[in-house]
């Protein structure tokens, strides 16, 4: 089995991934990352995952991006806005999703892999800019230019699979595969038992996604 890294934040669209990556016949090494979020229940909630779905190791890094701020997720002096708003929401944590890939190709690097999955996607989503194709692409070419494997003639590549994927679709997908969805937490303000504000952008995504898919939500609402 070749292996894989799978940035994992116990959320529902990186359980659904962790999920693909297993099916494609990956040996999964998921990566959930510390940076000081507010909502730090999605770490329990990332290692239950990568239990349930047969991960090969699970590990979590630490790093301060609540040291940097500019985010609703890592400054608690700034609200969670409980209401769609317009342009790119202050939910944004600057950078994390290139930090996050950045830490998975270093140890895919160590690891002899030359996959790395990210759960990102760009129809269902909050309009952040590092869940865009582009991005997807412009890190994959940075990869392969910026690493010993890459120098190397190994080819690395950045699988984001529900890219294109609506929310409903990406819920249909897991069941399909198995992933318990009471499991994961996808709040942005869940408080430590995981327990969910049902307010948030991420909430109703996640339960318009239930809802469109015709299937009932399993989430733990405060």
């Amino acid at each position: 089995m070749k292996p894989a890294v799978i940035l994992l934040s116990g959320g529902l669209d990186s359980a659904t991934v962790l999920a693909i990556a297993r099916e494609a016949g990956y040996a999964c090494h998921a990566l959930s990352l510390d940076y000081g979020q507010r909502h730090t229940a999605e770490l329990a909630a990332a290692a239950r995952v990568a239990k349930n779905l047969g991960a090969v190791e699970h590990r979590v890094i630490r790093i301060g991006l609540g040291d940097i701020g500019g985010s609703a997720l890592t400054d608690a002096s700034i609200a969670v806005p409980e209401s769609p708003t317009a342009g790119i929401p202050v939910t944004y944590v600057p950078a994390r999703n290139t930090v996050m890939l950045a830490l998975a190709l270093a140890w895919a690097e160590v690891l002899g892999s030359r996959d790395l999955f990210i759960g990102v996607n760009a129809v269902d989503y909050s309009g952040y800019p590092d869940c865009r194709p582009e991005f997807i692409a412009a890190f994959e070419q940075m990869a392969n230019l910026a690493t010993r494997a890459g120098v190397e003639g190994a080819r690395l590549r950045v699988h984001a699979p529900l890219q294109h994927l609506s929310k409903a679709q990406i819920i249909q997908r897991g069941i399909e595969l198995g992933v318990d969805y009471a499991q994961t937490v996808s709040c942005y303000q869940a408080d430590a038992e995981g327990l969910a504000c049902g307010r948030c952008d991420a909430c109703r995504l996640r339960r318009e996604g239930f809802r469109a898919a015709g299937l009932a939500d399993p989430t733990r609402y405060g």
